[in-house]
């Protein structure tokens, strides 16, 4: 590279440069066997050591409970939309499944989930542009539902739950794609957690499925094999040829959390990041936030500047110095900066220090 190259992208996005070295490094020759890992048998005990020590890194980071499963199952989150109703909401008799919209995903999650379950919407921030968590009282979450699904963090409008909903008896179910493993999180709250890999885990293309034993039971009879839970369970995630590459990029990226300190020293350096960042659009007089400041994510800082065309000129300079994918999302606008967990400090203060002359100039 003739530059530095900072990566701000929501996914794909960046995966820590050493993990991207050890890809590089082990491509044509996994481990001594002459072969790349591409290639190698999901049935093989070589892959079998990536795939169980994956999902005993993930156990031991995160203080999973020894009474949930963790699945690999292909589509991505997108696929779990549809994957959720089918699994929780078969065997209950209301078929009610509740939801809560707090962005772009998490109102596709609805729509998807729609076509097999009795979807009710009970709480929205779409009036004000999502730029908040809505209040969620315990009186709306109604007891004889299936489940109740939140988006723990919004990717488009940097928004995220800092406290999550007491739902009783009824199966949390968290979509955590732009933030698992980016903080500690109590496990026992949730029915089921999900996540697409293209933030924090690996390459796009597939889903982390973490589920309650019990709740393997509550699936319909015709869940398609692929789509359902006990059955992945059952086969370990080997119902058929799994994406033996992106497990293996997830132990990796397991693995280097590991060497950081895990996962509260890595949420400790993520609230330093966002903090250095807000700050600077709070005090600047010059960038606008777009989150309410006490509903902030740390992952997506969000904001815009005075007018769409200082925008395109943001971006477009950044990118010159070496700053990608500032761009917020095309059904929003403004910038984001997306500050997964491989996004170091230095990238952070490059940014800052892009900010403060750009105002300078511009302001």
């Amino acid at each position: 590279m003739s530059q530095q190259v900072y990566n701000f992208g929501a996914g794909p996005a960046m995966l820590p440069a050493e993990v991207m070295q050890q890809i590089q490094q082990e491509l044509l020759d996994y481990r001594g066997m002459g072969v790349s890992v591409i290639e190698i048998s999901h049935r093989c005990a070589e892959f079998d050591e990536i795939l169980t020590s994956a999902q005993r890194l993930f156990r031991e980071l995160t203080g999973l409970p020894d009474n949930y499963r963790i699945l690999f199952m292909h589509g991505g989150a997108r696929m779990q939309f549809s994957a959720l109703p089918l699994n929780l909401a078969g065997r209950v008799a209301s078929r009610k499944a509740l939801y809560c919209e707090t962005g772009s995903f998490a109102k596709i999650a609805a729509q998807d989930a729609s076509l097999f379950a009795a979807v009710k919407t009970i709480s929205s921030s779409a009036e004000s542009g999502y730029d908040h968590i809505p209040q969620l009282p315990g009186e709306l979450i109604e007891q004889d539902a299936a489940y109740l699904h939140i988006t723990s963090n919004n990717t488009l409008y940097g928004t995220r739950w800092n406290q999550f909903p007491d739902a009783g008896d009824v199966p949390l179910v968290a979509d955590m794609t732009s933030e698992l493993l980016s903080r500690q999180i109590d496990f026992s709250k949730f029915g089921v957690v999900f996540a697409g890999l293209q933030k924090n885990l690996g390459p796009a293309g597939m889903a982390m499925v973490i589920v309650r034993e019990d709740l393997l039971e509550h699936a319909g009879d015709q869940v398609p094999p692929l789509l359902n839970y006990k059955r992945c369970a059952k086969d370990n995630s080997l119902t058929n040829t799994t994406n033996t590459f992106a497990i293996y990029a997830i132990r990796l990226a397991l693995e280097w959390l590991k060497k950081q300190g895990g996962i509260a020293a890595i949420e400790k350096r993520n609230d330093e990041k966002a903090a250095r960042l807000y700050n600077l659009i709070d005090s600047s007089g010059f960038y606008r936030g777009v989150a309410q400041p006490e509903h902030r994510a740390t992952m997506n800082v969000t904001f815009r500047l005075p007018s769409e065309e200082l925008e395109k000129r943001f971006v477009s300079a950044a990118e010159a110095a070496g700053l990608y994918a500032l761009a917020g999302h095309r059904s929003v606008g403004g910038i984001r900066a997306s500050i997964y967990n491989p996004m170091p400090v230095s990238g952070v203060e490059a940014l800052a220090g892009f900010m403060e002359e750009f105002a300078k100039n511009y302001g």
